[in-house]
């Protein structure tokens, strides 16, 4: 055995430093995964009282149920974007914007940015709608009434509802909500990672001996 710092040899006492950095290193890092994990349980608290199980259930009920709930959209939004088609839903939440437009004066310029983005030959985000439905819609555009979008968006709420709707429902999007993931770094975790590491560096020592 080593019995002193001067008759240590100047690799055992290199390793040495070396250990002691690694443990010093390793508790922060312990200390940061269980400071992690706390966090992580918070945050999960928290989004649980901002919606309740039985409000995520009934986003199973209906797409209706789903996109008239802030969080339900914005999970449904999530997964159509995973998708590239979030443009459906786009347009959607565009038009039930456009109905509550109360000066006429506004009307034309807001009927037009959505045709242009959504509906026209060369819109950005072109929905799917059949030619009868464009065409009219296209000819609605001539004197914009708030009902104008009404037909092309009850086929794209048709589309997501008969689609997209169906496969969001069995997705993570979804299920991790009705029934939330374990945590991905509990305390066994960090303690059989701590206690891997540790052993790791008894081997150091022992080389030493």
């Amino acid at each position: 055995m080593c019995k002193g710092l001067a008759a240590l040899p100047a690799t055992c006492l290199k390793s040495a430093k070396d250990m002691k950095h690694r443990l010093g290193f390793l508790l922060q890092k312990s200390d940061s995964c269980d400071y992690s994990f706390s966090q992580g349980k918070k945050e999960k608290v928290s989004s649980s009282q901002r919606v309740s199980q039985e409000e995520v259930r009934k986003w199973a009920e209906s797409l209706e149920n789903l996109i008239h709930h802030d969080r339900g959209l914005a999970a449904f939004r999530a997964f159509l974007k995973s998708e590239y088609s979030e443009e459906n839903i786009e347009f959607w939440v565009s038009c039930e914007d456009y109905k509550k437009t109360k000066s006429p004066a506004k009307l034309s310029p807001k009927a037009r940015k959505i045709y242009d983005e959504f509906i026209s030959v060369q819109a950005t985000k072109e929905v799917n709608l059949d030619s009868c439905t464009r065409e009219k819609t296209s000819h609605n555009m001539l004197e914009p009434t708030l009902s104008c979008f009404d037909e092309a968006q009850s086929k794209i709420f048709t589309l997501m509802e008969k689609d997209s709707y169906r496969r969001f429902l069995k997705s993570p999007y979804y299920l991790d909500l009705v029934n939330p993931p374990d945590a991905g770094c509990g305390p066994e975790n960090c303690k059989r990672s701590h206690t891997h590491t540790l052993d790791c560096n008894s081997n150091i020592v022992s080389q030493c001996a």
